[in-house]
């Protein structure tokens, strides 16, 4: 037979009035009398026969002094007994609380169950990149550019800076270069079956000896040293030659470029900013030969020497800058150095720390798709102010049922209790109940992943085989368990016995500035969580409903359109002939993030390549279609014509380009430009090209809107990697059935590809609308853990005023009256929530939308909707128990007066 709480309490008195106990050995001494009671009472005996046979068997002086040993002998193996006595208790209190109980789990589970889900995509954030061996060592190259004061913020660079930097700068032990050049249509000679790759790359012969990617075959050394080599993934050689050895086979690349496959590699892990399955050797590109400093098209990262400082390379590059570039761009522009100088002219390398980059990138166009370390830090601070709010449910509770639990603990310290008792009796309380959440959470978590996984765009696991998981999981249940008790176990632990038993120091929900202080915080991080929700769907639908310049509903887009060669054109124009085609346009410029972009200097003729002159612009290759088929909105001129010979020397300006020209309509309106060599990737000497304006076109945006809109013209050429076609009905079901038909009839052995323009635009701003979806879910999380609180606080309130509530009624009090009462006190705290969260909310939303050159005009409403949906929510949620209780029957209440 076990010891019950009444038993217990028996001999902790009796012991201390015997005064054979201290504040140091009491427990001992306790532990092991009521061990030595129970084996008596499991052989029959009853309690008092039981305790009084133990301390008459030490009745003596002699014997108290040998109790006193053994209880010391036995505090080896006290502890095991004590925490089960406690954990009697804990799950006693648990149990007979289990309204409270239920609503602290819950709370504090869903509470968790973000904070894990969120830390795990935080982790796997900071993760990118750090799987290289020498990653803290490896930097990238970026240029800042001051030039007639525009500024330019570039990750690119000269083909040659990478072996300059290696032959002239000592600390650097390696230079790799990267080249993107978009999709491509791969297939083997054996099957003609083409397949598109997206994750194609160029680089330098010394990538193996940078970058941390281990080789499955091939010779890590010579695998990218010739020209017409490649080295693929796993995953790659297994698709195109099964169960055959993929070296020194041969793959197509657009059905014309022989590559010799030298290497396999291991598929790319998920958590790189470069991603690629085909590596081609750098040597295959003529432009990567180039000894132009001026045209900028690679990616160039360093290896340092070990103990190398960075800083001491970026000033070594700078001295490069100096020598080689700005040399080049003086001659151009007609100045010299000290004249390029004194006109605030700069040109800036510095050293990006590989792991920085994918999350402290800002360019406008990059190597790979990167995120945003402001995001990092959002969810974090997030992740922290769900769990606080569900640690202050904890909390609050806990200190308002201080009235309930006050005669416990006074007749418990009256019967010889310490404090330190208490405090550990309510410590082991508070952990019982973290780890009950931590158990649920981790189901939560765990059933909740799949959906996180697709809305985040991650591939996410719970580490269940790590050990260092569970050194985690057990360390934050003793660190919230411990945090979250330990107000309350000092607050109720404080009681005076005393006062108590007589019925005073009860103090109820209006009696603790702190816990007003707590749900004030609760709610004011839920209105912070709410108005930022609301302000990233305004934003969101502001660019969606902003007037491009362009229109983007109804346009499908066909990839790989370059593969038709000669046919590109019949394909064209049997597409024009179906009647649900509108027009049709074949051009790789499209107004999206993500496809083709080619920035030149263009001036004004008649005044020469001067720096006064000289105009950074974006220079489009199009087709005579492409302004009708993108629905572009001519302000002067014409656009493009078939029978006139000279428009292709033509050019169609933006607005912007036009303004910063300096052109007026109705004059012989001529720019130039320096003749560019594609192929080398160079500027041709002493050579220029002309172009007549013909056109002014309303700007359009053709990158994020956080960006302003740029100089542009579109010019007459062949650029026909994507074929757009805009539809002139609602049946794209069949539009895109006639136009899969045409393209299967030109290119039988190539798959129909295509995107709607619409889409693209909106992936555009993917990382908005994933921002936008995690605000509303954890705000929503935020609000349904504040009010759990909430509503488990007005309960107790009602349930601790349920005499003043009969009273009242007996009185005369109405209902109505009643539920105001009640809930005016939170109703208050609610609005103090809103006052401090507004402005705070006001000056993060600011800060946010100034990263946008287009963004949202908020006012004031936004404010007030989401302080009056808090108040409503907090209201309904209190109002449910304040009804039920203005409801109650009085003679019920007062029965027992």
């Amino acid at each position: 037979m076990d010891l019950t709480e009444e038993h217990i309490n028996y001999i902790i008195r009796d012991i201390h009035f015997r005064g054979i106990a201290d504040e140091e050995l009491g427990d001992e001494l306790v532990d092991h009398v009521c061990s030595l009671v129970e084996e008596r009472m499991k052989k029959g005996e009853r309690f008092i026969e039981a305790y009084d046979s133990v301390i008459k068997s030490f009745g003596s002086d002699k014997g108290i002094h040998q109790l006193q040993q053994n209880s010391i002998e036995f505090s080896n193996n006290n502890t095991k007994l004590m925490f089960k006595n406690n954990l009697k208790i804990a799950f006693r209190n648990l149990s007979r609380y289990r309204f409270y109980t239920l609503i602290n789990v819950t709370g504090l589970a869903v509470g968790i169950a973000c904070c894990l889900l969120i830390v795990m995509f935080v982790n796997d954030e900071l993760g990118y990149d750090r799987y290289h061996e020498k990653s803290s060592s490896i930097y990238r190259i970026t240029r800042y550019a001051l030039f007639n004061e525009q500024e330019f913020h570039f990750p690119v660079n000269p083909a040659p800076l990478a072996e300059t930097v290696v032959n002239e700068i000592p600390e650097v032990e390696y230079a790799v270069r990267f080249r993107g050049q978009g999709s491509y249509l791969v297939s083997t000679k054996e099957d003609p079956e083409t397949f598109k790759e997206k994750y194609i790359i160029f680089s330098d012969k010394d990538f193996f000896k940078v970058f941390s990617v281990p080789l499955l075959a091939g010779n890590p050394a010579t695998a990218l040293a010739e020209p017409q080599s490649v080295a693929i993934s796993a995953s790659t050689a297994k698709k195109y030659f099964g169960e055959k050895d993929p070296l020194h086979q041969t793959l197509l690349f657009n059905g014309e470029d022989e590559y010799n496959v030298t290497a396999v590699f291991e598929d790319m892990p998920a958590q790189g900013h470069i991603k690629f399955d085909f590596l081609l050797s750098m040597g295959s590109l003529e432009e990567s030969k180039s000894t132009m400093w001026l045209s900028n098209n690679f990616y160039t990262y360093l290896l340092l020497k070990e103990g190398t400082d960075s800083k001491v390379v970026e000033q070594k590059l700078n001295r490069l800058a100096e020598k080689y570039v700005v040399p080049q761009m003086v001659e151009m522009i007609g100045k010299t150095v000290e004249e390029f100088e004194a006109a605030g002219n700069k040109l800036v390398f510095h050293l990006q720390p590989l792991t920085d980059i994918y999350l402290k990138s800002a360019f406008s166009f990059d190597i790979g798709i990167n995120s945003d370390i402001t995001y990092v830090y959002l969810f974090t601070a997030i992740a922290l102010f769900i769990l606080i709010i569900a640690c202050i449910n904890f909390m609050n509770l806990s200190t308002a049922r201080s009235a309930n639990r006050a005669k416990e603990v006074g007749v418990r310290k009256a019967l010889g209790s310490f404090r330190s008792h208490l405090i550990r009796q309510f410590l082991i309380e508070s952990i019982l109940l973290s780890i009950m959440a931590f158990v649920l959470a981790i189901v939560l978590a765990n059933t909740a992943l799949p959906f996180f996984n697709s809305f985040s765009g991650k591939s996410l696991e719970i580490p269940y085989e790590s050990p260092m998981f569970y050194v985690i999981i057990l360390s934050s249940v003793l660190a919230i368990g411990t945090l979250a008790g330990i107000y309350p176990a000092f607050f109720l632990s404080s009681f005076k016995p005393a006062n108590v038993l007589k019925g005073k120091s009860t103090r109820g929900f209006g009696g603790s500035v702190l816990r007003k202080g707590l749900v004030v915080f609760q709610f004011f991080i839920s209105i912070l969580l709410m108005i930022g929700t609301v302000a990233v769907y305004q934003q969101l639908r502001f660019i969606q409903n902003k007037k491009l310049g362009f229109e983007k509903e109804q346009v499908i887009m066909v990839s790989d359109a370059y593969m038709l060669g000669e046919q590109l054109r019949a394909f064209k124009e049997e597409l024009r002939q179906l009647p649900q085609i509108a027009s049709v346009s074949a051009s790789s410029y499209i107004p999206i993030s993500g496809y083709n972009r080619s920035d030149m200097t263009y001036w004004k003729e008649g005044k020469g390549p001067t720096q006064d002159n000289m105009i950074n612009m974006q220079s489009w290759v199009v087709d005579h279609d492409y302004v009708k088929t993108m629905g572009m909105e001519l302000i002067h001129g014409r656009n493009f014509e078939r029978d006139i010979a000279s428009d292709s020397t033509a050019v169609i300006l933006n607005e912007s380009a036009f303004k910063a020209h300096g052109l007026r309509w109705g004059e012989n309106n001529v720019i130039k430009t320096f003749a560019y060599d594609f192929r080398r990737g160079q500027v041709i000497p002493d050579e220029y090209w002309t172009y007549r304006v013909i056109g002014v076109i309303e700007d359009f945006h053709f990158e994020s809107m956080k960006l302003e809109i740029g100089s542009l013209g579109l010019m007459l050429g062949k650029n026909a990697g994507v074929v757009s076609v805009r539809i002139n009905s609602d049946s794209f079901e069949q539009a895109l059935t006639s136009i899969e038909g045409k393209w299967d009839k030109f290119a039988p052995h190539l798959s129909f590809n295509y995107r709607f323009l619409d889409d693209e635009f909106g992936n555009m701003y993917r990382a908005e609308s994933r921002l936008a979806g995690i605000f509303s879910l954890f705000a929503g999380l935020a609000i349904f853990i504040g009010c759990l609180g909430l509503f488990a606080l007005a309960a107790f309130m009602a349930e601790q005023r349920t005499k003043e509530i009969g009273i009242r009624k007996v009185l005369g009090a109405s209902v109505g009256g009643i539920v105001l009462l009640l809930s005016k006190e939170f109703g208050k705290l609610i609005i103090v929530s809103f006052l401090v969260s507004a402005p705070l909310a006001w000056w993060s939303i600011r800060e946010w939308l100034a990263n946008y050159s287009y963004s949202v005009d908020l006012g004031l409403g936004v404010y007030f909707y989401a302080g009056l949906t808090a108040l409503v929510i907090a209201w309904l949620t209190i109002g449910f128990q304040a009804v039920r209780a203005a409801k109650s029957d009085p003679v019920q209440s007062l029965r027992s007066e």
